[in-house]
């Protein structure tokens, strides 16, 4: 085994999940990351955790999105449901050896799958907001996401674990500087009312009175590196233009740029993907702003069309249309949590109650 996955397993049981002696742990991942799920396994074991693990094939996944019926589109089983209500930590291992293979899939279908796992989403959410389920997603690098990345497998996986910080002698300690590090950034930005983002064809601006920051410091998500919190649900105006894709199941909407009013989408534009962006921005909640973040891992300087990681780009902002998160304050409920990135190292600014805190991708704090 490749030294690094041994110590990725260690860092997201015993940092990222701080799993403990009897705790219900459920894992999920496809046939290609099985050698972090064994990784995984056999820490969680160490530690003494009741694990339960699903092996995905993303196969499976295609042909039910490509020739289910509505019921069957719609249909969640009622073991999903159990795992939700009831384990104590979730990892999700992503990773696959396709990452084109839903790109054929109708727009409709993949409308209808959202919808059909709505209660899921929900139940997810409110059990992490209360702080009743904790759950980590991270990958394991694959020739298919190394290829989508325009890179080699062996200069992914520098990529994915040097983002990651596994390439020092004690990954856990540099997380705790990262902490300490975005909490000074969040402890400014609670204090705040107002919020304005002004790039290239952006100028938005929204008020955060009232809303949580969080510090994403490898918990929630290996790798991470982001603040972020909920802006009040009406009040997000003006508009902006992503500057890389936005990417939904593997399909790209290219050039995404959208219009808001009150909070609300009122225009919504794309080069490539038109189709898909109105069909996702039908479902319920989809119009409206559940996150607005700031990147700061500035280990990761390259867009490799994995969200996981691009959305943590060091002098990137992303919002995300639909479901916010219950632990900032956030109220918007939605089927879907869709990041798009906006590039600020280049002129980019961020205002908060009119005071420049933010300029050319770095926080001025």
């Amino acid at each position: 085994m490749d030294e690094r996955i041994a110590k990725h397993a260690k860092v997201l049981v015993n940092y990222s999940l701080a799993l403990k002696p009897g705790e219900k742990f459920f894992m999920e991942g496809s046939i290609a990351v099985l050698p972090l799920i064994r990784a995984v396994y056999l820490e969680a074991l160490k530690a003494g955790a009741l694990v339960q693990v699903l092996i995905d094939d993303p196969t499976l996944g295609e042909m039910h999105l490509k020739h289910g019926n509505d019921e069957q589109l719609g249909y969640l089983p009622e073991s999903v449901m159990v795992v939700a209500k009831t384990a104590d930590a979730f990892l999700s291992i992503w990773g696959s050896t396709n990452t084109r293979n839903l790109s054929n899939v109708p727009p409709e279908n993949l409308k209808k799958s959202a919808e059909g796992r709505s209660e899921l989403t929900k139940v997810f959410f409110e059990r992490m907001g209360k702080g009743e389920m904790r759950w980590c997603g991270t990958l394991f690098p694959t020739e298919a996401e190394a290829q989508e990345a325009s890179m080699s497998l062996s200069e992914y996986e520098d990529f994915v674990y040097t983002a990651c910080h596994l390439d020092s002698d004690d990954p856990v300690a540099e997380w705790k500087k990262i902490h300490d590090r975005q909490q000074k950034y969040v402890d400014f930005l609670n204090a705040k009312k107002h919020l304005r983002i002004v790039s290239k064809d952006t100028d938005i601006e929204m008020s955060i009175e009232g809303r949580k920051w969080i510090n994403s410091d490898g918990h929630a998500n290996f790798p991470s590196g982001e603040v972020f919190t909920g802006p009040v649900e009406d009040t997000v105006n003006g508009h902006i233009r992503f500057s890389f894709p936005g990417i939904f199941q593997g399909r790209e909407i290219e050039d995404i740029r959208l219009t808001f009013e009150d909070g609300k989408v009122v225009k919504a534009e794309a080069s490539k993907g038109r189709d898909l962006l109105e069909k996702l921005l039908e479902i319920k909640g989809a119009r409206y702003v559940g996150e607005v973040a700031m990147g700061t891992n500035y280990n990761i300087t390259k867009f490799t069309k994995n969200m996981l990681f691009d959305e943590k780009i060091g002098g990137t902002v992303h919002l995300a249309l639909g479901r916010a998160f219950p632990e900032t304050g956030g109220k918007n409920e939605s089927d879907i949590h869709w990041d798009m990135l906006c590039d600020m190292r280049d002129g980019g600014e961020i205002y908060a109650d009119s005071e420049l805190i933010y300029k050319d991708g770095k926080f001025l704090i």
